[in-house]
């Protein structure tokens, strides 16, 4: 199976950390010019260096997704940089604390969704006008289990990633037929800085959550970063508008 990116431009973000910099690395190796865009510039701009000190072709934009006018700008510089955008990775996110229904904010409900809905809608929106120009494209957003299942106190952060996939299926059938392929990626729990922030400020409720991953063990960020660049590989050219799970099992009782 083929999954050499060469001559082609990727661009990831939430490239600062955890999954977004592994997917990021995951490209560089495969050959692509990748660009880095997170809201944390210096981690950001520390990963970009770190990659082409390797050899490799990257940039670094500090973006955040929930501002339009910096999505915009983002893919402009890609563009107007590398010349092309062949794969984008919509992945930044955010978490929300445990809160049942009647007691989550409004202000939060609009925080997690402002990045991890309207973000993915945003970054896909302009992502696609370049791609729709081009006549190829694939695009990958990250949901989560939590766009699959309900868990209870999770219901802010479940309601933006059944949204993902929501944007992911409609979008895929709108460019199907133009050479432009569009999915998501469903992770599990895995060893990221956010999850590590979440065993550190509820490790009750986190452990309840292990209990249900049969595998018995964290997901590490290579193992969503090669379904990935898998769903990006000429592999998956028939795979449109699919939710792929990578969650140890989690999602399967």
């Amino acid at each position: 199976m083929n999954l050499s990116f060469e001559n082609k431009v990727a661009l990831v973000t939430g490239a600062g950390s955890g999954i977004g910099l592994a997917t990021a690395k995951g490209f560089a190796e495969a050959g692509a010019s990748v660009v880095l865009a997170d809201y944390r510039e210096e981690s950001v701009h520390a990963a970009a260096e770190d990659l082409v000190a390797a050899g490799h072709k990257a940039l670094a934009i500090r973006c955040d997704v929930a501002d339009e006018r910096q999505v915009a700008a983002m893919v402009k510089q890609t563009v107007s940089a590398l010349g092309r955008l062949d794969a984008a990775f919509n992945n930044a996110g955010v978490q929300s604390p445990i809160a049942e229904t009647a007691d989550a904010s409004s202000e939060e409900f609009d925080r997690v969704n402002a990045v991890n809905l309207r973000g993915v809608w945003t970054c896909m929106k302009y992502e696609l006008l370049q791609m729709r120009e081009q006549g190829s494209g694939a695009i990958v957003n990250t949901s989560s289990l939590g766009g699959l299942v309900g868990i209870a106190g999770r219901g802010v952060y479940h309601a933006s990633k059944h949204g993902v996939l929501g944007l992911t299926k409609s979008a895929a059938l709108e460019y199907a037929s133009r050479g432009i392929r569009i999915n998501a990626v469903c992770p599990g729990i895995i060893e990221t800085p956010m999850v590590a922030g979440m065993l550190a400020s509820e490790p009750d409720a986190m452990k309840e959550l292990m209990k249900e991953q049969p595998i018995g063990r964290l997901g590490r960020p290579e193992e969503i970063a090669a379904a990935v660049l898998w769903l990006c590989s000429p592999g998956a050219s028939f795979v449109i508008g699919h939710a792929l799970v990578v969650d140890g099992g989690y999602t399967v009782h």
